[in-house]
């Protein structure tokens, strides 16, 4: 007779669909890496005064709101745990809607930096913020659809205390992007 195994699940125990995942973010820290030390490159060649040129206050402001919105994944996580599909749609709405302030705040810091003069092609500086901070956004605009794609989903009742997984493996995703951002906002605009 033969034994039913869970596809699901690795021989490491670990769920497939996680370990999917962190090995995915193992090579996005790999090509944060190779940008951040790119970036770290281009400033060197290409001083520029962070503090005149960037906004820092806004900037902060605007981290501050991507945090909460790993807060808010952690709390719909720990909700649909819990077994409460309603706030677990709520904490989604939520993340939803920090993560397009984050990227609404982030379109208007580059419409006054283009205003400024601060243009991709005007300096090495540029070219390399330009770069650096555009591909985390675009990193936050496809979880962003991810995390709307989890709404429709919770609206139509998919998820369970026992059923979960893709909020988890959402959160892992969420929660990179968050921690590339605190390193960005340290080494872009406070270094």
């Amino acid at each position: 007779m033969s034994e039913l195994v869970d596809p699901t699940h690795s021989s490491t125990g670990l769920d497939n669909r996680k370990l999917g995942m962190w090995l995915f973010l193992a090579t996005e820290i790999m090509l944060f890496s190779a940008l951040i030390g790119a970036f770290l490159q281009m400033k060197a060649r290409s001083p520029a005064d962070a503090n005149q040129i960037l906004n820092i206050p806004l900037t902060a402001v605007n981290t501050f709101v991507l945090i909460i919105s790993s807060t808010t994944v952690v709390l719909g996580l720990a909700a649909i745990q819990d077994g409460d599909k309603k706030k677990l749609l709520r904490y989604l709405v939520f993340t939803l809607a920090l993560g397009t302030a984050f990227l609404s705040i982030q379109v208007y810091e580059y419409t006054q930096l283009l205003q400024e003069g601060l243009t991709p092609s005007g300096s090495l500086f540029g070219g390399a913020f330009y770069t650096l901070t555009g591909f985390h956004g675009f990193h936050v605009f496809i979880g962003l659809l991810w995390c709307l794609s989890l709404i429709i989903l919770a609206r139509k009742g998919t998820f369970s205390h026992r059923n979960y997984a893709r909020i988890e493996i959402f959160g892992l995703y969420w929660h990179f992007v968050d921690i590339v951002w605190i390193l960005l906002f340290t080494i872009v605009y406070l270094l």
